[in-house]
């Protein structure tokens, strides 16, 4: 019995190390940030630092939900009381000490919603930093367009500039006209305009992912990545998108909370007595009073009202959960639908381009040994820059779609609090 007992320990041991494998494997993605910067960066940024503190809020509330808000009440109190009779003045004191009661069932209530809003803003801690990773995500891939651009014109002008100092030596070998010559100039120029301004554009872009996430350098060159692609039908990926989805756990413990305060607005409708103990001295000590004594407050309507209000609320928010499920559905669908297309459509690219640029050197060629023209081959290069500009952006738009449908089922990064979510990893 010990022997197979320690027979499926070594084997869980196994398993917990091969999933480590194949989570560290995954996630180390050569065209992403790497994992560490990854958590650095979600861990400071605005929208999860305030999250963080919203959760410490809960808790604290959670603290005075389950000792409730009520106090105990000293009463201190001394008169003078006149006898009729012999005209003396008599000293009174009086001292009390009360305290409302909850009854028992609404410190069970009130200790489920203290637990179900701690809960609300664990789900609202998971869902900053998932938004956190999508805002990383799209300003990562918005820099790396920009920088594509960059190295594409910057190819293309060092290409159109040794075309024209090629032209030169033609013009004065006196093989071209002079015409030729301010044609591929004229180019060269008009291609640098172009590499100055997606500089600018990258630099801004730059910008912007390093004001929100400064944890994370940029690298000077990321090596490229190719497509893969989407595997699994939709029912799968709605299955581990929704499965997982803080937002609409969120929504469902804002339900909850609101459920349990509806009832607690009920039971409420029973007011809470006010247990007290007295003491009084009179007639200048001669009297003596101890007792206790019960208050309970009577309601006209207000409390029931309350409660109406309340559940009101309570329907409301059951509302805004079937809301937030079906536009999930709606993203989901859209998400994995845009992977799809993604992929394909860098194919396509991807084989355009390919067949471009054979023709594009094939031209350049015979423009070299004087068997085409310029017109020809500015035309060419023009279309090869254009090709191979959409192939990359293709790349990159089906990379960014199929890393998106990864972020939102939980596969990309891990987004839990503990970060110890999903290490077995489908891709």
């Amino acid at each position: 019995m010990k022997r197979n007992k320690l027979y499926v320990w070594i084997g869980l041991l196994a398993l917990t190390m091969f999933c480590d494998l194949v989570y560290a494997e995954e996630v180390n993605h050569p065209d992403l940030p790497p994992a560490a910067q990854i958590e650095g960066a979600l861990s400071n940024h605005l929208l999860v630092l305030n999250a963080s503190s919203t959760l410490k809020m809960e808790h604290a509330n959670q603290r005075k939900w389950n000792s409730g808000n009520y106090e105990f009440n000293l009463r201190v109190g001394t008169g003078q009381r006149k006898s009729v009779d012999s005209g003396r003045n008599l000293k009174e004191r009086e001292i009390a000490l009360e305290r409302p009661l909850r009854l028992f069932n609404k410190v069970g209530i009130d200790e489920d919603i203290g637990a179900a809003s701690v809960a609300r803003a664990e789900y609202a801690l998971g869902n900053a930093r998932h938004e956190a990773a999508r805002a990383l995500l799209q300003l990562w891939f918005a820099w790396q367009r920009e920088q594509i651009q960059v190295a594409l014109w910057q190819h293309q002008v060092d290409i159109l500039k040794q075309q024209a100092q090629m032209t030169e030596k033609r013009v004065k070998a006196g093989d071209a006209p002079r015409l030729e010559l301010n044609r591929a100039q004229a180019a060269a120029a008009q291609a640098s305009v172009s590499w100055q301004q997606a500089k600018l554009r990258a630099q801004l872009a730059g910008n912007d992912l390093k004001r929100q996430f400064p944890a994370i350098p940029l690298p000077e060159k990321l090596p490229p990545a190719a497509p893969q692609a989407i595997e699994h039908d939709l029912s799968f990926w709605k299955l581990r998108v929704l499965e997982h989805n803080y937002e609409l756990g969120m929504v469902q413990e804002q339900s909850r909370v609101q459920q349990l305060l509806a009832q607690r607005s009920r039971a409420d409708q029973l007011p809470d007595p006010t247990v007290g103990v007295r003491y009084a001295s009179e007639a200048n000590g001669n009297e003596r009073v101890t007792g206790v004594y019960v208050s309970v407050p009577l309601s006209f309507g207000q409390r029931s009202a309350t409660a109406e209000g309340v559940a009101q609320q309570a329907s409301i928010a059951a509302d805004q959960e079937a809301f937030v499920k079906r536009r999930l559905e709606g993203d989901i669908y859209a998400e994995y639908t845009r992977a799809k297309s993604s992929f394909a459509t860098w194919q396509q690219a991807h084989e355009a381009a390919q067949a471009i640029r054979v023709n594009t050197e094939l031209v350049g060629k015979a423009y070299s040994l004087g068997e085409s023209s310029l017109s020809d081959n500015l035309i060419a290069r023009r279309f090869a820059l254009e090709s191979s500009l959409a192939e990359n952006l293709a790349q990159l738009d089906a990379n960014e779609a199929r890393y998106r449908l990864l972020l939102d089922a939980h596969q990309l990064w891990p987004l839990g609090n503990n970060g110890d979510e999903h290490l077995v990893n489908l891709y």
